[in-house]
């Protein structure tokens, strides 16, 4: 049930707006989306006792961005909000590499205990770069297409690239993490 909530605090924005925006418009989907994103931060406060760092950065840049939207009624301002988003990412990472502080590490520390500090630094520097290139990917799609192109690359470009990212640092993952020496024999 925990995961469940968790997912649905994750993604429950994001359906949110592409399912409102489907209806009604950019503009209703993105008050959807800051609404939802204000729901999903008091979820993740009532269920987990607080809010994720990650939840609190991209629930301001939603809220900025997402109110400059609406306020300048210039969808230009939510298209902005990936590209600011992941450059943050990207930055905070790229900074604790250069400051020796593993801010991914503390952000997600509790999902691989035991992972070494080179495994930490390795997938920090991989998801900083992944970050950054997904800025810029955005910058490019934005540019390039329709505001109903740049929505439905969310779903069919953004996320799929993600996930697909996410699962190539599996082997990494276990090289940088000791084996269990719980279920040898003894000597």
């Amino acid at each position: 049930m925990q995961a469940l909530i968790k997912l649905l605090i994750e993604l429950g924005p994001l359906v949110t707006f592409f399912a409102v925006n489907s209806k009604f418009g950019i503009f209703a989907g993105t008050a959807a989306f800051m609404v939802a994103t204000l729901i999903a931060m008091i979820a993740a406060r009532l269920t987990a006792g607080r809010i994720p760092v990650m939840l609190w950065v991209s629930g301001a840049v939603v809220l900025i961005f997402g109110g400059a939207t609406l306020i300048f009624e210039n969808e230009l301002f939510i298209k902005l909000k990936p590209t600011i988003l992941y450059a943050l990412f990207s930055g905070a990472l790229f900074f604790g590499l250069w400051t020796r502080k593993p801010y991914l590490k503390i952000v997600m520390g509790s999902s691989f205990p035991t992972l070494s500090d080179e495994g930490w630094a390795l997938m920090t520097r991989r998801w900083a770069w992944f970050f950054l290139t997904m800025a810029g990917l955005n910058e490019v799609v934005w540019r390039l297409t329709s505001t109903e192109t740049w929505i439905t690359s969310k779903i069919v470009l953004f996320l799929p690239l993600s996930f697909v990212f996410a699962m190539l640092q599996l082997p990494l993952i276990q090289r940088h993490t000791p084996a269990d020496d719980s279920d040898k024999p003894a000597e």
